[in-house]
């Protein structure tokens, strides 16, 4: 701001500077600060400046109190998750049947992480296990997909050959497909994919081709370590 006589006025960024530079100006003129009036944000009445701030330490702590709020509900997620998984886990740890297992490991998954519908196929599997559902034969096409997913494939049901392995394959409009492997012995690389599981639902949305699949490539990992041990081939 420019005076009539040229001179260049004080502005408001020349007082904000003095106040944070000038400490103790307000112990100087301390009635200044009982005679402050603000507008209140939550209404056009005016406060003093000490209600002023009075509510803005509200609005901050009601921020603070939302954000706790949902890391404790994020924590009891993740805790809920961990719980289930630790079940379905000591589940497979004590089947004492092979022959059972890959039914037990689908139906544990579905009944833990409340899954309408799951199916798997196992390739290779020892010859006593021929007449078993999971090791019915499938097609090679399968196999080279499979093998080819380096993480678990999400997305709307496409007439997959592997939605057939499910009870109802009409009613699965997005499917999770899980490759299984296991670790070489010794080497703790993975071989190529001796199986694959896949979850199904009837809400197109349930497994989207954008959703994060480290959970369930997890799930893969866990399940391919259990099975491993019916599929000479695999280790």
């Amino acid at each position: 701001m420019t005076t009539s006589s040229g001179v260049q006025g004080i502005t408001e960024t020349d007082i904000a500077n003095y106040l944070a530079n000038t400490p103790g100006f307000f112990e100087r003129h301390a009635e200044l600060l009982g005679s402050v009036q603000l507008t209140s944000p939550h209404g056009q009445r005016a406060v003093s400046l000490q209600e002023r701030q009075m509510e803005m330490l509200r609005d901050k702590i009601r921020g603070l109190e939302g954000k706790i709020i949902e890391m404790i509900r994020n924590g009891q997620d993740n805790a809920g998750i961990a719980d289930k998984l630790h079940r379905w886990t000591r589940a497979l740890m004590l089947n004492a049947n092979p022959g059972e297992l890959p039914e037990l490991l689908v139906r544990e998954l579905m009944h833990q992480f409340m899954i309408p519908q799951g199916g798997i196929r196992l390739w290779g599997a020892a010859a006593a296990f021929d007449a078993l559902p999971f090791a019915q034969p499938v097609s090679e096409d399968v196999k080279v997909f499979a093998t080819s997913l380096s993480m678990p494939y999400c997305g709307l049901n496409s007439g997959f050959e592997a939605a057939k392995w499910l009870d109802d394959p009409a009613a699965a409009m997005s499917v999770a497909m899980i490759p299984l492997r296991a670790e070489t012995a010794g080497s703790g690389a993975t071989t190529g994919a001796f199986g694959m599981l896949v979850l199904a639902s009837p809400d197109p949305t349930r497994y989207s081709a954008d959703m994060g699949t480290e959970f369930l490539a997890r799930i893969g990992e866990l399940a391919g370590a259990a099975l491993s041990r019916l599929v000479p081939q695999a280790t």
